[in-house]
């Protein structure tokens, strides 16, 4: 068992826990009903442990054992367990209709094991858990208070915020959007220091010259498809920007991790620029605005969708705040994307990519975020977007290759 740092709560020092809420429901009185898992596990060796523990109580080997059995398992090694764990075992017990525990629930929740069975359980529930919530914890450090501040940012259900805070090491840190932040401001200061200039850099007749934005003349160059997100036109577009993806793009990576989250990122620069071929095929393209829109859409929308489960505080305030900031940076592009160019044929940046970040949050984002702690591949929601995406670019990579000499489009010079 893995264990996590002791806590204080209501006064009193608890023990080392750990948790894996595998039956439970949120604060809002949701529901849970004890649904026997089919899921086959690997033995590990934790799950040895526990085998050797309910084997104790399942002379037969029948793979189950009956509630009073549980119960007096509880009794006997409770103590070794966290209260919130504890409190979801004693649900399992009282509400099972069966009279009977499965073994592979109990591995599954002692192995912090979280499967499809488990949120069956929570969403077809039948008995209410009862307990304090999160927020009422005192006696917590810094880093625990931020961990709980970000759990009651980007989730909305009680067990899923417990089970996160008690889990949460801070190893790995959220790495991925602080690094592509730096990157960004990195290469911000380089140019701007190169063209001498902060504001509008676009303006700037070596601005385009660069080898990271995307331009529609050099379109067989595969990389300024992703590494045009570093090249910003100038400060006002990389504030906005850099404001969102941090407030945004760190809380929901320390939750997700960063491979859940680089997925989204990813997806929706690399949307954002193959929109901009598609449909505004003479501009360029720069800016991390197709990244940023797709996390903080998925967010929004996760939020609206799961809003009376949602406890993070001025929700409504915030939320307005948020669509603010990105209708002024939206609003920014268009203006900026007509406005006459500094150095024609060749027109300004183009604004589609915000589009293309905000369908990828939309659809393959909201996937994403609602299923913490969930396998992906096993979500069938999932891979419907997925391959909608798939298609898309390849569509959007034909497109590329043969409607620009079809159409003939006058494509302005390369720079």
């Amino acid at each position: 068992m893995e264990e996590s740092s002791p806590r204080m709560t209501g006064g009193t020092r608890e023990a080392p826990v750990n948790i894996s809420p595998a039956v439970a429901a949120n604060a809002e009185g949701e529901e849970i009903e004890v649904l026997e898992s089919t899921d086959v596990l690997p033995v590990a060796p934790e799950e040895v442990q526990w085998k050797s523990l309910f084997d104790k109580y399942d002379p037969e080997n029948s793979g189950f054992i009956s509630t009073e059995r549980f119960r007096d398992l509880l009794a006997t090694h409770g103590s070794e367990l966290d209260p919130h764990k504890l409190e979801v075992l004693l649900a399992l017990a009282d509400g099972n209709a069966d009279g009977k525990i499965c073994y592979q629930d109990f591995v599954n929740l002692m192995s912090n094991k979280r499967s499809n069975s488990f949120r069956r359980a929570i969403l077809q529930g039948s008995r209410q858990l009862k307990g304090c919530s999160l927020r009422d914890e005192v006696g917590l450090g810094l880093p625990q208070r931020l961990v709980r501040h970000v759990a009651y940012e980007t989730l909305p259900r009680e067990v899923d915020r417990k089970w996160y805070f008690d889990s949460y090491t801070y190893c790995p840190p959220p790495w991925l959007i602080l690094a592509i932040t730096i990157a960004e401001v990195a290469v911000f200061m380089y140019y701007g220091i190169q063209l001498d200039r902060l504001v509008l850099q676009v303006s700037s007749p070596n601005f385009l010259k660069s080898p990271l934005p995307y331009h529609p003349q050099l379109r067989v160059q595969a990389w300024r498809y992703l590494s045009y997100v570093f090249m910003h036109t100038g400060i006002e577009h990389l504030s906005l920007n850099m404001a969102m993806q941090l407030l945004v793009g760190v809380p929901l990576e320390m939750v997700h991790g960063a491979l859940r989250i680089g997925l989204v990122y990813v997806c929706g620069v690399l949307a954002g620029s193959l929109a901009v071929s598609v449909t505004d095929m003479t501009a360029p393209v720069v800016g991390s605005s197709g990244g940023v829109y797709a996390l903080v859409s998925a967010h929004l929308a996760n939020v609206v969708m799961n809003w009376s489960g949602m406890k993070c505080q001025f929700k409504l305030f915030r939320m307005a705040m948020a669509l603010v900031c990105m209708s002024v940076e939206f609003g920014r592009a268009v203006w900026l994307r007509f406005y006459p160019p500094a150095f024609p044929p060749c027109p300004n940046p183009s604004f589609v990519a915000h589009l293309g970040g905000v369908a990828v949050g939309l659809t393959l984002g909201v996937v994403v975020l609602q299923n913490y702690e969930q396998r992906l591949q096993e979500q069938s929601l999932f891979w419907i977007f997925f391959c909608v995406y798939t298609l898309f670019v390849l569509c959007a990579v034909f497109w590329n290759i043969f409607a620009y000499s079809l159409l003939d489009v006058r494509v302005p010079p390369a720079p």
